[in-house]
């Protein structure tokens, strides 16, 4: 699986990293995006979305809700995305809105627990 991971980090404590590292260790392909890093647990980071080469099987949201809102139309824009995973606290009526005005039928729950990982 190809697993577009936004919001990953480098801080170990925050689930945008707990996701990086459960979807490595049971061998999927990492795509993790944060425009202020080089990269995540050794895995090359893109600055953006439109960066991420596709297709996407899954994407990942590990971002606040007023940012995710933002990125729903260019995940859209995409056209090569699957799944699309709202985390907990990722979610809102805002971030839905847009996922709605997007085409995107976003599935809310853990994407890690999902693979049968613990967070």
């Amino acid at each position: 699986m190809r697993a577009m991971i936004i919001g990953a980090s480098n801080d170990r404590t925050k689930f945008g990293n707990k996701a990086v590292r459960a979807y490595l260790r049971q061998g999927h392909t990492v795509l993790p995006v944060n425009p202020t890093q080089p990269s995540i647990e050794g895995v090359a980071c893109f600055a953006s979305i439109a960066d991420v080469p596709g297709p996407i099987d899954r994407v990942l949201f590990y971002v606040p809700p007023t940012i995710g809102a933002n990125l729903m139309a260019a995940l859209a824009a995409r056209g090569d995305v699957g799944e699309v995973w709202l985390n907990p606290g990722a979610e809102s009526e805002e971030v839905l809105k847009a996922a709605e005005l997007a085409g995107i039928q976003p599935i809310l729950a853990c994407a890690i627990v999902d693979i049968g990982a613990e967070p």
